[in-house]
């Protein structure tokens, strides 16, 4: 006989399902799910979250089999989000919606992908790898008979939308406001946002140790990671260096869940926010690091930057990369009956509703929608002369 566990009471300021904000288009409620767990059904089955299994996260898809990918990386943030909601009586089902959904939005080749694409879409309203996300989930996912998009509620979509530029805010009505006027959203978003940060210190750390792009002895410099490799060091002394690095990212992710908790629920005593509305009156997060962590994490974030991510090898990667979203995109927009038939009626259509800014807008939808491997596939069919099909 299957035991159901009863489900784990939230705290006051957490999102209830049941006074959610609605979605854009309205529908029954769900008979077995609240409506956040649909939110999370539906964005992973979506085709733009199977893509992310082929996108760059740091190292480009056919460098090695066991860099982390956008996939990945988005189940790492998931975890690590919902172990925080769980502790903090949060609601992990739109923790979990929004951590998964977070980066359905991305270019192939990572931020060297975003940089080029917002780079040739300059004049044409820039791109925004967030405002993509929230353009997958709102329009470009072709999955219901009913509506376009995944017709996702409120609070998920509101969860989606990290960054936003006053102008694209304005745009966005209820959805843009807080960024106008500096509030903050549910503490479910601001979890998300911050596990995001979490996950890509220390997993970046672990794949620049498995590159060879970095030491153990590099990062034993910084505070953080000296304390934790001596720490692994004085408890394992004959553990082999690939576990103990293992050893100490864990601890690495340990530490910072921990004091994320600790802090955050002495900001939620202090603030006392009433409800979930209440949480998006404040100014400034409520889910944060220690004053000392967030110190100890930029520093290492710094020191990613400067030793991983400019790193020559990485950097010749992210210029080939740009190139090739940069060459697309001009073949696509000088001629959109490139584009496969689907894409280039859509594009010529949004070209009939918003002249050349709808055509750009189209053609950077099909760009930023490619993985890494496809995208390279349609370079090379575009321009080798070798390639027919």
């Amino acid at each position: 006989m299957a035991v159901h566990s009863t489900p784990r009471p939230l705290a006051r300021y957490a999102q209830d399902p049941d006074h959610s904000r609605g979605r854009r288009r309205p529908e029954p409620p769900p008979t077995w799910r609240s409506e956040f767990q649909r939110d999370r059904d539906r964005i992973i089955h979506s085709s733009a979250f199977r893509r992310l299994e082929y996108k760059t996260q740091v190292f480009v898809n056919h460098e090695g089999d066991l860099f982390r990918t956008r996939l990945t990386h988005t189940l790492e943030v998931c975890q690590i989000a919902r172990t925080i909601a769980r502790a903090l009586d949060l609601n992990e089902d739109l923790t979990e919606a929004i951590t998964l959904a977070h980066d359905l939005g991305h270019t192939p080749f990572g931020h060297a992908g975003q940089e080029a694409l917002n780079h040739c879409m300059r004049d044409y309203g820039g791109f925004e790898h967030n405002l993509q996300s929230l353009r997958v989930v709102d329009e470009l996912e072709q999955r219901y008979a009913e509506f376009d998009g995944l017709n996702l509620t409120f609070e998920t979509r509101e969860g989606i939308l990290k960054h936003c530029s006053a102008g694209n805010a304005r745009r966005l009505g209820e959805l843009g406001r807080r960024f106008l006027e500096r509030t903050q959203p549910s503490l479910e978003a601001q979890l998300a946002n911050l596990a995001d940060e979490l996950a890509y210190n220390s997993h970046d750390v672990d794949d620049g140790l498995r590159a060879g792009l970095i030491s153990v002895g590099q990062l034993e410099e910084f505070g953080l990671m000296g304390r934790l490799f001596a720490d692994v060091r004085r408890h394992h002394p004959a553990l082999p260096r690939r576990r103990m690095i293992y050893e100490a990212v864990r601890r690495m992710i340990g530490d910072q869940v921990a004091d994320v908790i600790q802090t955050t629920r002495a900001a939620l005593e202090r603030e006392n926010p009433a409800d979930g509305n209440d949480v998006r009156q404040h100014t400034r997060p409520l889910i944060t690091f220690s004053e000392s962590m967030q110190q100890e994490h930029v520093e290492l974030k710094r020191f990613l930057f400067r030793s991983l991510y400019r790193h020559h090898r990485v950097y010749r990667m992210a210029e080939k990369a740009k190139r090739t979203v940069s060459r697309l995109f001009e073949a696509f927009m000088d001629d959109i009956a490139l584009m496969p038939p689907q894409q280039h009626e859509k594009a010529r259509a949004m070209e009939d509703q918003e002249g050349t800014v709808g055509r750009a807008r189209g053609v950077a939808d099909y760009i930023a929608g490619m993985t890494d491997r496809y995208a390279i596939d349609e370079f090379e069919r575009l321009f080798d002369p070798r390639r027919l099909t």
